[in-house]
């Protein structure tokens, strides 16, 4: 086989010499294995060429010349101390935290309903007719968006004389008429409040709120009511809370 492929290769060399330059020293490396190996053929192109002829394959025996061999590294084998894990620390169970304090079974529930309002705006504050308790809620302003509440029985009875004719409002202002006009007109410090009606009074159906206050006692379970608050929405949307604790109004719920 490898005689085989080095007349192969010799024949191929000795057609190119028919046509090349003078004769040199032939080389051939082949590379079986992953180590190079050189042949060095010390013979003129012709004179390899002749023995060909001749049969002489003998006479073409190569000079193999081994590359040299890269220098195996002693591995030496050392001894890694080993340092044995530290025992895993024992955690102390920690106890779930507690979830909410139940209330107790009697504490109240938000009530929330659509109620029919009535709502008239004055110069110094509004009024309301809350239906369901058939009560006016009258708002003073004491600063941006904040002021007094005070509560007044609705005692007008269909019937009665719904405006005074005899009290006659600026231009641009309106004459408060049936139960706001009632209380307006015999409760002369809520009407030097208020002023004149700077719009009609008008009804609609808003989002009522109530939000009980009082106190818990966890470890008795019981609850004592308190003060709580009260939502009401104006006709253009406005939020307006009422709280029971201080008698105030406020614009917001905060």
């Amino acid at each position: 086989m490898y005689l085989r492929r080095l007349c192969g290769l010799l024949l191929v060399a000795m057609l190119a010499g028919c046509q090349g330059p003078p004769p040199t020293v032939l080389y051939i490396v082949i590379t079986t294995t992953p180590n190079e190996t050189e042949i060095a053929l010390d013979i003129t192109r012709d004179a390899a060429v002749t023995l060909v002829a001749q049969g002489n394959l003998a006479a073409l025996a190569p000079t193999v010349v081994t590359s040299p061999t890269i220098p195996q590294l002693e591995v030496t084998s050392t001894t890694t101390s080993t340092v044995a894990p530290s025992e895993t620390p024992t955690v102390a169970d920690t106890p779930a935290p507690s979830g909410p304090t139940p209330l107790p079974a009697n504490f109240p529930t938000p009530v929330i309903a659509q109620i029919q309002v009535a709502e008239q705006l004055f110069e110094g504050g509004r009024m309301f007719w809350i239906q369901p308790t058939g009560q006016l809620w009258v708002l003073i302003i004491s600063s941006e968006g904040r002021g007094t509440w005070t509560i007044y029985e609705d005692t007008y009875i269909d019937g009665e004389m719904e405006t005074d004719p005899s009290l006659v409002p600026p231009e641009g202002r309106y004459q408060p008429e049936r139960g706001f006009g009632e209380l307006w007109r015999e409760n002369a410090t809520l009407k030097e409040r208020l002023g004149w009606a700077v719009t009609p009074e008008f009804g609609y159906i808003s989002r009522y709120e109530y939000h009980a206050g009082g106190t818990t006692d966890p470890t008795a379970g019981q609850y004592t009511a308190g003060p709580g608050y009260h939502i009401v929405f104006s006709l253009g949307g406005e939020l307006f809370r009422f709280n029971e604790i201080d008698g105030t109004w406020q614009l917001g719920n905060n």
